[in-house]
């Protein structure tokens, strides 16, 4: 990929929540994409301790189930239609990305090296985030529509049990992916020179 289409693909991708069943690539394709981009995300000291489930089917659709059945007595009556109405769109799309990070190879680490044991925590998360983003953007690269949700550490503990998680990997996220619906609306960027100094 030269730079314009890496540049290209960055700019699509975009959070959409207008998701559908009907992809535009194969499930092969999907699958072999986000196990590329998983390999190939860098970590401090090569930690490695961002984890994936690809969740599709029903797998996907209790994942959705569960989040529904774990708000609905939080959130108060008169607020839920506008919660399930959320929910039901996230269920409505091909499967679900599940975002874990494995908190075991954090802490052997931080004993290791004493002297960073605070940062690895902070690195950690930092390389999960590149993870999300390489993998959206990738998704995005396919075709497909992508949004990313924090119900965690609501639904840390059914979804962990859902997908056989070890107890030591911890939630970070999840993205709905699936067909593109509808394309999202404009969003308001700041200038980029507030963001970005120069200096020589």
């Amino acid at each position: 990929m030269g730079m314009a289409n890496f540049i290209d693909a960055v700019k699509q991708r975009r959070t959409n929540y207008a998701l559908g069943k009907e992809i535009p690539v194969s499930e092969g394709q999907i699958v072999e994409t986000i196990q590329t981009v998983v390999r190939e995300v860098p970590s401090a000291f090569n930690m490695q301790s961002g984890k994936v489930v690809v969740a599709l089917g029903a797998v996907h659709d209790r994942i959705w189930d569960i989040t529904m059945d774990t708000l609905r007595p939080i959130v108060p009556p008169a607020n839920f239609a506008a919660t399930e109405q959320k929910i039901h769109s996230f269920a409505a799309a091909y499967g679900t990305v599940l975002f874990f990070d494995d908190t075991s190879i954090v802490d052997d680490l931080a004993r290791q090296f004493p002297t960073y044991a605070d940062n690895f925590p902070v690195w950690a998360q930092q390389a999960n985030g590149m993870m999300q983003f390489a993998v959206w953007t990738a998704l995005a690269d396919l075709g497909l529509g992508v949004n990313i949700q924090h119900y965690n550490p609501l639904i840390d503990d059914e979804v962990k049990q859902l997908v056989h998680a070890p107890e030591s990997w911890k939630l970070i996220a999840q993205m709905p992916f699936g067909q593109v619906l509808e394309a999202p609306k404009p969003i308001q960027k700041v200038p980029v020179e507030e963001r970005v100094k120069i200096l020589r």
